[in-house]
């Protein structure tokens, strides 16, 4: 403890040179510790975007496009699904519930999902929480709308507002369905997921607006429809673009999987989520591993900043080194003293680096959830940042044993008198 005590002073005595020594720390550790965050909540945010489904059915593709389009709204489906073989599926015997979904149109770059009642009752996020109504209610008439979280703060719209859907998923479209317009009825709370960007219509309405058109185009009957006229036809969907099934029992995933996928009346594609999610989080870790290296080479750079100073210091310090040796300090403890600096001095920059990561979270915290749509939870630090500040202290302290062991050489050989 007299060393430690001992090397605090000395850094007290040279306290500009060890506070920017414990900055530059500090800012490499906020940066190790950020993107470790980063990184773990956005694959919780990955992993929390559906659960309680069995399986996610769509026309035949790629499992992760399939995820794609059906649950983070990215991308499109290669084809439609028949809506009689979703039926088959719907009312399988295996099957407890089933979500219809129906893709392709958009508001200023938001998707629009047309489902039914079973998407409120059955749709299931994190920890297995349903969706939640923060204003109004849900859709019952043809030409009511549901929107996100998101949507309604980033446009500003209220109950009661008017949206007109877009033909296509893109930000600028020229085909609007102006001649349908729809009137929001329902917010729904934040959950940190793609059901904030999401405006939620019915398959009837999907259809309603769809009446006249050919080959994805409309035709001069397509403008002429009135909500009132559309309301006294039969809406009944011929076709969708995926659906979720939830299964009475998990024993039967496998097997009813297989089945879809055999499907002889239609190529279909079944996959389960947690699988394909964790293919599409193995695509991009990439990404995220260099991110981290990328760190720790920052936090090695600031550690060797750490050396370098030590070492400059050395030469200034031989006068301080040799009146400690006078006084009856042995080489041993002069050894000891500047591992316990350097040690200090990685604690001090770890402490630093602790305050500033949990400062600029809670300022980015709602930048994120905004741009981004990850939300970042402030909670204490977990089992893994704790050994990897462990790392950055040990090394620290091994990084002390060069300057130690040249102090130490000197301490042998230094007198009062100071060698030029």
């Amino acid at each position: 403890m007299a060393v430690m005590s001992l090397a605090w002073h000395s850094l007290l005595n040279r306290k500009v040179t060890a506070c920017l020594t414990v900055l530059a720390i500090g800012l490499s550790v906020t940066l190790l510790l950020g993107v470790e965050k980063i990184r773990h909540e956005a694959k919780r945010g990955f992993i929390s975007t559906i659960s309680g489904t069995d399986l996610i059915v769509g026309a035949r593709t790629g499992p992760v496009q399939l995820l794609l389009y059906s649950v983070f709204r990215i991308g499109d489906a290669t084809n439609n699904i028949a809506w009689e073989n979703y039926q088959h599926f719907a009312n399988h015997k295996m099957v407890k519930w089933s979500i219809p979904f129906a893709l392709g149109d958009s508001h200023k770059g938001y998707r629009v999902l047309g489902t039914n009642q079973a998407y409120f009752e059955h749709y299931r996020h994190g920890n297995k929480q349903r969706l939640k109504l923060a204003q109004g209610k849900r859709f019952t008439d043809l030409y009511d709308a549901v929107i996100g979280a998101e949507v309604a703060k980033k446009l500003g719209y209220q109950l009661g507002d008017k949206v007109v859907l877009a033909h296509g998923a893109g930000k600028a479209s020229f085909v609007k369905h102006d001649n349908q317009p729809f009137q929001i009825t329902g917010i729904l709370a934040p959950t940190g997921t793609p059901v904030d960007q999401t405006i939620h219509v019915s398959l009837e309405a999907i259809e309603a607006i769809h009446l006249g058109w050919e080959r994805g185009t409309p035709s001069a009957l397509a403008k002429s429809i009135t909500p009132d006229q559309a309301r006294q036809l039969d809406l009944q969907p011929k076709t969708i673009t995926a659906f979720l099934l939830g299964l009475k029992s998990k024993i039967g995933t496998f097997v009813l999987q297989r089945e879809v996928n055999k499907f002889e009346q239609e190529p279909l594609l079944a996959i389960i989520p947690g699988v394909a999610i964790t293919q599409l989080w193995q695509l991009i870790g990439t990404a995220e591993k260099a991110l981290l290296v990328i760190s720790g080479f920052v936090v090695v750079t600031g550690l060797i900043g750490m050396l370098t100073t030590i070492l400059t210091s050395l030469s200034e310090r031989r006068r301080e080194m040799a009146i400690l040796r006078s006084v009856g300090a042995r080489p041993f403890h002069i050894f000891s003293l500047m591992i316990s600096e350097a040690g200090l001095i990685a604690i001090l920059g770890c402490l630093t680096g602790i305050g500033f990561l949990y400062g600029l979270m809670a300022i980015a915290r709602p930048i994120f959830m905004e741009l981004y749509g990850i939300h970042i939870q402030i909670s204490f630090l977990t089992q893994h940042e704790i050994m990897l500040l462990s790392i950055v202290i040990i090394s620290g302290f091994f990084m002390g044993i060069f300057p130690a062991w040249r102090a130490y050489k000197n301490s042998l050989t230094d007198g009062m008198t100071i060698r030029t």
